[in-house]
């Protein structure tokens, strides 16, 4: 009985043995804050582009999934895309801008998507005071003909007088299926 009583109070002591004291660090947020797309950072890059074009509506906060709906002419749900805002967070609303970037080369067969007959969206929306996230919200518009050309609307966050963009993860394609 001794024996397993000593056995118990060494693999009892084990964990003390092998865990050690952490230093506090103070974790304070330094540079400019910044506007990115979610799904930019969270997916890898499409090529021919140095940002992602999505399929699939993403997923906010997670790689997109490949069980996640795709993005076809007959989508009737408007695709909203998150857009972080990577600093601290403002004591008002946001204005952020964006643009549909017109000079994008959608590789063979993609076409660029015409904006009234494929999408509609509109130049700007609002990062709500004290959050840390906004929507870009793209409507589908169904132009009536199936085709085997996928079109492409490639969007680019401008900022406003306080926020710009970040480099690196300012742009998002979005491919719309014509099947």
């Amino acid at each position: 009985m001794k024996m397993k009583n000593i056995i118990a109070c060494v693999l009892l002591s084990i964990p003390v043995l092998f865990s050690s004291c952490i230093k506090e660090m103070n974790k304070t947020f330094e540079g400019n804050t910044v506007v990115e797309f979610d799904a930019t950072v969270l997916n890898s890059a499409t090529t021919p582009f140095a940002y992602h074009v999505t399929t699939r509506v993403p997923t906010y906060g997670y790689p997109t999934p490949t069980t996640a709906a795709l993005i076809t002419r007959t989508t009737t749900t408007p695709v909203k895309l998150r857009v972080n805002l990577v600093g601290p967070q403002r004591s008002t609303d946001q204005t952020i801008t964006y643009k549909v970037i017109t000079d994008a080369a959608p590789a063979s067969p993609n076409l660029l998507a015409v904006a009234g007959t494929h999408y509609t969206t509109n130049t700007s929306f609002v990062i709500p005071a004290n959050t840390s996230f906004g929507e870009v919200t793209i409507n589908i518009v169904n132009p009536g003909t199936s085709s085997t050309s996928p079109r492409e609307v490639h969007l680019e966050l401008v900022g406003n007088a306080e926020i710009k963009p970040s480099e690196n993860y300012k742009r998002l394609g979005v491919r719309i299926a014509q099947n």
